[in-house]
């Protein structure tokens, strides 16, 4: 059995959709019970993806991802996809234009899964005892762009202020490890990201979850009275562009082995994908990448 990260950064807004709601929205994201976080289903990652491979005529798609229950004899493919889990979300910020946000729950869970997955290097230690009031910003090799003025030591993020705590290593080398197994092949995006990495509180990491997603009001028009037609009106919740997930992939031997499964989804990630509703509008353009990938790795 082989196991890899794969980090899915949308490049438009997300709509991994619940399909109904009992709320003021229509269509909510979907969201664990227990946390409340966003996520993205894996059956849908390991759908897009099996699309996407089907897409490419290779000849090892049932291989990988299974029989269909119409066959004679189905049988199960060689790879498995965890749920997209939250590893980063954009938020609006007074300085700097957004953050990219995380917590020490999020950074410790990305530490046991890669743990139980036996992913290979070593992470940094787990983040602990980070009041709701502080934040921590990465200090070196480059400064964060979010405090609100050199001289004034806070900042400002959707509509909390919040202190900046004392400067926590931990911080910068999160950043840095975060930054290269996200893009390894691009620096400009890594030197950017760093900038905009900040930790907050669970508690605080929780409230952006809740407010920080995007709501837009849709409407159906007829096509004779250029009106709204009827009663079709919904409000759709979306997870903003620049968000970051995390899904475990794991690849064992049962109809094809861990390098034909990992070989073709490395073909796979070099292209965006669709992932969730709303594609005919731009929604859920993402980017793929996978950790460890071939290429020199920190």
């Amino acid at each position: 059995m082989q196991t890899k990260l794969l980090f899915i950064q949308a490049l438009s807004s997300l709509q991994p959709g619940t399909g109904q709601g009992v709320g003021v929205i229509d269509q909510p994201v979907s969201r664990e019970k227990a946390t409340g976080l966003p996520y993205l289903p894996g059956s849908t990652i390991k759908g897009v993806l099996r699309d996407c491979w089907e897409l490419e005529n290779n000849p090892d798609l049932e291989k990988v991802f299974g029989q269909t229950t119409e066959a004679s004899e189905p049988y199960a493919g060689s790879v498995s996809l965890m749920d997209g889990r939250l590893l980063l979300l954009p938020v609006r910020s007074l300085a700097g234009v957004f953050a990219w946000v995380t917590s020490p729950f999020i950074l410790n869970r990305l530490v046991r899964d890669c743990k139980m997955g036996k992913i290979p290097g070593t992470l940094p230690a787990a983040v602990t005892g980070l009041a709701n009031d502080r934040v921590l910003l990465t200090q070196t090799p480059v400064s964060s762009v979010l405090k609100i003025a050199p001289n004034n030591n806070r900042v400002v993020l959707e509509d909390l202020s919040i202190d900046i705590a004392p400067t926590n290593p931990l911080t910068d080398i999160w950043a840095a490890w975060l930054a290269a197994a996200i893009q390894p092949n691009d620096p400009e995006w890594q030197s950017d990201f760093k900038k905009r990495f900040c930790i907050v509180s669970d508690d605080v990491l929780s409230y952006f979850s809740e407010t920080g997603t995007e709501v837009t009001p849709r409407i159906r028009i007829d096509d004779d009275t250029k009106t709204a037609s009827g009663q079709a009106l919904w409000y759709e919740e979306s997870l903003p562009a620049e968000t970051i997930l995390i899904s475990l992939v794991v690849a064992q031997k049962v109809m094809a082995t861990p390098t034909v499964v990992f070989d073709g989804l490395e073909k796979i990630v070099e292209t965006p994908v669709q992932f969730g509703g709303g594609a005919t509008v731009g929604k859920g353009l993402c980017k793929l990448s996978l950790y460890p990938g071939n290429v020199v790795q920190p």
